[in-house]
């Protein structure tokens, strides 16, 4: 019975790496570049790093923690703001829709094991995903056209995105071995 526990718990280096990922996250997401209705920030490359490091379920976890954060009132989003405002905004469904980009880019680096080509697929579709939740929501939130949405809302982040995709699919891998050397992190 004492096994079971145990495997159900965290192990405090777990904690400190969800920790330390949360509170990137929260200090690189805010330093954002308004380009228009949707600000180009580092949130997304943080999750990407988060779930190579943690996996799919404890690196969600870590984003899901920040967007708590951030809903308490804390100024952890973009352009430094915070609260329930901003999530029920015509932006927040792409705060929200990282959650999915986490879990589905964490679920293919780890059936992948971190392999570059598989990685780099699974954070494309999880990208996609958010695209998707995110554009539905602003859709619905200001009322406009499809093609204004996507003008402002995706194609603008299309490079960048794959940008930062492409370096951490190259550097996810060596920080985790890194940190498996150095016996901060469990090895998978």
């Amino acid at each position: 019975m004492e096994t079971n526990t145990k495997k159900t718990m965290l192990s405090i280096r777990q904690m400190a790496i969800i920790a330390l990922m949360t509170a990137l996250t929260c200090i690189l997401a805010p330093m954002s570049v308004p380009i228009g209705a949707v600000p180009i920030s580092l949130t997304n490359f943080v999750v990407y790093l988060a779930v190579y490091l943690l996996g799919a379920k404890l690196g969600t976890v870590s984003y899901c923690i920040y967007l708590l954060i951030g809903l308490c009132g804390l100024p952890v989003f973009s352009a430094y703001s915070g609260g329930p405002a901003k999530l029920l905004g015509p932006t927040g469904g792409y705060l929200i829709g990282f959650i999915l980009m986490a879990a589905l880019s964490g679920i293919f680096i780890e059936k992948s094991h971190a392999k570059a080509g598989l990685s780099i697929l699974g954070m494309g579709i999880g990208t996609a995903a958010a695209y998707l939740f995110g554009t539905v929501w602003f859709l619905i939130q200001a009322k406009c056209s499809l093609w204004y949405a996507l003008t402002v809302c995706v194609f603008p982040f299309l490079i960048g995105d794959g940008i930062k995709i492409l370096i951490a699919a190259k550097i996810g891998p060596m920080i985790r071995r890194t940190l498996q050397t150095a016996n901060l992190l469990e090895q998978s």
